[in-house]
């Protein structure tokens, strides 16, 4: 976004170069304004920032809110990191709990238990910080600048976080789970005319197979076999939260080359019977673990059913970024990568039974697709030849199946009891891990899963 690369690239620029943003706030119209209400920022950019907040938290603010926030954001952006991160690392401890005003308000729903108490008791425990996020939303294209400040928050290193640091992004991510609730977004195809700089954002954006220029977009976005959909907010119109490709094929797919290869064979899409999800990508660093993945896949999966309703499988062809890692540590850094078909029994062991907290699949993107209920159908070796691939994972990917009347119980296994939905072919592969260190699970009765 505009603000984003302004700061960045502000960022990278010698201080001697830059007037002094204070000076150049001072000096506008909002200037004015500042000096108007009393508020005499301080000649520290952190400190005036912290001044600003201030007045934000003031009856002075709600009578000014737009407009000191927008003061905020030209000041915020204007500074360079280091000043930004000082400010965010002080401002939560600063504005602290008001502990008289929430012991009025339980003494008055102690005594009276009425709606106009309970909602005097809501107001006293509100943080200070959350209502300064929403006063900061007030400013024009508030929603993504305070991304972008989030952004910087989680650039912060997690060992030199304080703990009212660790508070803001708590805040932080409440605000935008919140404002960024699947129901509130909007899900649209991007297609070959879709808005270029639309079309740019894709391009940057993509995480798990990099695009290589136009004509290689052009590839996954025109085809009639080829589909790619995302989330977008009303405040964002043409830079989006997460997006998902979709290639329409005949069967289940065993490499990325398949999919992405430029001289592939193309697919009538009335004759395809699968809708492969290769490559989900996150666009906002600073929305980092609000979760609307899970819902863009369902609401795509009713999409295509609805254009294509003689489709029966979806499915992904996914990496498994934490494999090569794990192997290392088990097998040592200098052993050998075993053969493709060891390789594939060792990743199927992996995912199946390689945990990490809340007893959940150790491999981030496992944990993604299992976690929304979808199946471990299979496990391919040489399927990424790519310098990415073979580091993550020594080529390996895998197939995650997401069977619409499965998914509820396999989310209850892998929630309630820490089990990985798997069908048969991957249970086969156990079997070769047998007497080699590998833990073969038990089947559960009548199904194709079994547990971990």
């Amino acid at each position: 976004m505009n603000t984003a690369r302004t700061r960045k690239q502000n960022d990278s620029q010698p201080s001697a170069r830059r007037r002094n943003p204070l000076d150049l706030l001072m000096n506008s119209g909002l200037g004015k304004l500042l000096r108007g209400i009393g508020v005499a920022p301080r000649q520290d950019s952190g400190e005036s920032l912290l001044d600003i907040a201030d007045a934000l938290l003031s009856l002075r603010g709600r009578a000014s809110g737009p407009a000191l926030a927008s003061a905020f954001f030209d000041l915020y952006e204007a500074t360079d990191l280091k000043a930004r991160q000082d400010f965010l690392a002080k401002v939560h401890d600063l504005h602290p709990a008001d502990s008289t005003a929430i012991d009025k308000a339980i003494a008055l729903w102690n005594e009276k238990q009425d709606e106009a108490s309970a909602l005097a008791l809501n107001e006293a425990t509100e943080s200070p910080c959350r209502r300064l996020i929403n006063q900061l939303n007030l400013a024009p294209q508030g929603t993504p600048r305070l991304i972008n400040l989030r952004e910087d928050l989680l650039a912060v290193p997690r060992s030199a976080r304080s703990a009212g640091l660790a508070a803001l992004d708590r805040e932080l991510e409440g605000a935008f789970t919140a404002w960024f609730n699947a129901g509130f977004l909007e899900l649209r195809r991007i297609a070959w005319d879709s808005p270029a700089s639309l079309l740019e954002h894709i391009i940057r954006y993509e995480a798990v197979h990099e695009i290589a220029g136009w004509d290689d977009l052009r590839r996954r976005v025109q085809p009639a076999d080829r589909r790619c959909y995302g989330f977008f907010h009303p405040q964002m119109r043409n830079d989006p939260l997460i997006f998902v490709e979709v290639a329409l094929t005949a069967q289940l797919p065993g490499t990325i080359r398949e999919i992405i290869a430029e001289e592939r064979e193309s697919v009538d899409p009335l004759e395809a019977s699968c809708a492969i999800f290769y490559s989900i990508s996150n666009c906002q660093v600073g929305l980092k673990g609000i979760p609307f993945g899970n819902h863009l896949i369902k609401r795509v999966v009713g999409l295509l059913k609805e254009e294509l309703p003689h489709l029966g499988t979806f499915a992904t062809l996914s990496p498994v970024p934490g494999f090569a890692r794990w192997l290392a540590k088990e097998q040592g850094a200098d052993a050998r990568v075993p053969g493709p078909g060891e390789l594939r029994a060792l990743a199927a062991r992996y995912l199946v039974n390689a945990k990490g907290q809340g007893n959940q699949p150790l491999d981030p993107v496992a944990r993604f697709h299992l976690g929304n209920g979808a199946r471990l159908e299979a496990v391919h070796a040489n399927a990424d030849l790519s310098p990415n691939g073979q580091k993550q994972a020594h080529g390996v990917m895998v197939n995650y199946l997401y069977d619409l009347d499965e998914i509820e119980t396999n989310y209850f296994a892998l929630t309630e009891l820490g089990t990985v939905a798997h069908s048969k072919a991957v249970q086969a592969l156990f079997e070769e891990t047998e007497g080699k260190g590998g833990k073969k699970p038990g089947k559960a009765k009548g199904q194709d899963t079994v547990p971990a």
